[in-house]
C-alpha cells in the first residue's frame, strides 16, 4: 500500500516536471477569446495596412512632384536659366555671363513681313515649320536686360549714322536690327535701301534709310577687314592670292564719321576660305607662308585696333567690336535627312521656358 502511494507521488511531481520543462499550460489557465474581439483585432491590423499604403502613395506622388517641379529647377540653377539676382544694376553686370532662354513672347518682328530680309534667311518664308528657333532671348546671371524699346531706340538714332563691317553674322545682323526698327514706323515706305538694291551678299554695301527719323543703317562687306591682294610677283604656285595683314580694307574711309561703328571677323579665318583657295598671309612685301592662321588673325586685329585709335574720333563714335561665335550646332554637328543643311540640338533638359 505504502508502496503504490510513493509511485503516484512520484508520477505526479515527474508530469509537473514535464510541463515546467516544456512550457505546457494547465488547462484551468487557458482562457476563451471572445469573437468580438477578435474582430476588433482585425478591423486594427486593416487599418494599419491602409495607412501603410496611404504612405507609400502619398511618398511617390510627392516624388513624382518633386522630379516634375523641384528637378528642372535645380537644372535651371546648374546651367544658369533660373534665378536671376536682379539687386545688381544693368550698368555694372556683367551681361556676357548668361545663358539662352526660350521666351514664348518672341519673336519681336515677323520677318516674312520685313522688306530687308534676304532671300535665304527667310526660314519661314521659305516653308519652315517650327517656330522655336524665334524665340531664344539672352538672359544674364546677374540682371535683367530690359525688353526692347522700338519708339525709344528710333528716338535715340534720330539724325544718326549706324555702321556695319563684316562678314555675313554682321549683314543678317544688321537685317535684323532693320526689321526690329521698322516694328515702329508707321509708313513702311519712308524704309528704303539707299540705292534700290535688294539685300544680298553680292554687294558690298547696302544702306537703308529711315526717312521719317532722318537716320540711316549701313553695311558694308569686308569679311577679313584687312586689304586682299593678288598673286605676289615670284610666289610659290600654290599661292594665288594673300592677306594684307598690316593693311586694312580699302574700302574702310567709307566707316568714318559714323555715330555707331560695329565690326565682325572671324568665320573666314579657316583653312577652307584660306590655304585651301591659295590665299596666304603677307606683311608689308613679305609672304608669310609659315604663319599660322591663329597668329594672322591676331595681327590683322592690331592693324583694325591701330586704324580705330588713328581715324575714329571715340568721344563721337561708339566702336563694338563682335567676337567670334561658336558654332551654331551641337558637336558632332548634326544634318538632317537630306544631308544639305544643320540645325541645333539641344538635350531635351535644357528646353526652358520662361
Amino acid at each position: 500500500m505504502m508502496k503504490s502511494l510513493r509511485r503516484v507521488a512520484s508520477l505526479k511531481r515527474s508530469a509537473s516536471i514535464n510541463r515546467r520543462a516544456l512550457n505546457v499550460t494547465s488547462p484551468r489557465g487557458l482562457s476563451v477569446v471572445s469573437p468580438r474581439v477578435s474582430r476588433w483585432s482585425g478591423v486594427s491590423r486593416l487599418f494599419h495596412v491602409l495607412v501603410v499604403i496611404g504612405f507609400v502613395i502619398s511618398s511617390l506622388i510627392a516624388i513624382g512632384c518633386g522630379y516634375m517641379f523641384v528637378l528642372p529647377s535645380l537644372s535651371q540653377a546648374f546651367y544658369g536659366y533660373g534665378a536671376s539676382k536682379t539687386n545688381v544694376s544693368l550698368s555694372s553686370c556683367n551681361i556676357f555671363n548668361g545663358s539662352w532662354v526660350l521666351d514664348d513672347s518672341y519673336p519681336l518682328y515677323n520677318a516674312t513681313e520685313c522688306p530687308f530680309v534676304e532671300q535665304g534667311f527667310n526660314c519661314l518664308g521659305n516653308g519652315r515649320e517650327d517656330k522655336d528657333y524665334l524665340r531664344w532671348r539672352w538672359k544674364p546671371m546677374d540682371c535683367v536686360i530690359p525688353r526692347l524699346d522700338v519708339q525709344s531706340i528710333l528716338g535715340m538714332l534720330r539724325g544718326k549714322r549706324v555702321v556695319f563691317v563684316g562678314d555675313s553674322m554682321s549683314r543678317t545682323q544688321w537685317e535684323s536690327l532693320i526689321c526690329l526698327l521698322m516694328t515702329g514706323v508707321e509708313d513702311k515706305k519712308s524704309v528704303y535701301e539707299v540705292n534700290g538694291n535688294k539685300i544680298t551678299k553680292r554687294i558690298r554695301f547696302l544702306g537703308v534709310r529711315f526717312s521719317s527719323f532722318n537716320f540711316t543703317v549701313e553695311f558694308f562687306r569686308s569679311v577679313f577687314l584687312v586689304q586682299q591682294g593678288g598673286m605676289p610677283r615670284h610666289a610659290p604656285k600654290r599661292v594665288k592670292s594673300t592677306l594684307k595683314l598690316d593693311k586694312l580694307d580699302n574700302i574702310s574711309s567709307h566707316w568714318v564719321n559714323s555715330d555707331v561703328l560695329i565690326f565682325n571677323t572671324g568665320q573666314w579665318w579657316v583653312p577652307g576660305k584660306l590655304f585651301k583657295t591659295g590665299c596666304y598671309f603677307q606683311v608689308q612685301n613679305t609672304l608669310k607662308l609659315g604663319m599660322p592662321i591663329s597668329a594672322a588673325y591676331r595681327t590683322a586685329l592690331g592693324t583694325w585696333a591701330s586704324w580705330v585709335e588713328r581715324n575714329i574720333n571715340t568721344n563721337r563714335t561708339r566702336v563694338f567690336f563682335r567676337s567670334f561665335e561658336p558654332s551654331h550646332w551641337s558637336t558632332p554637328y548634326q544634318k538632317q535627312e537630306d544631308g544639305t543643311s544643320t540645325y541645333f540640338q539641344i538635350p531635351f533638359w535644357r528646353w526652358q521656358r520662361i
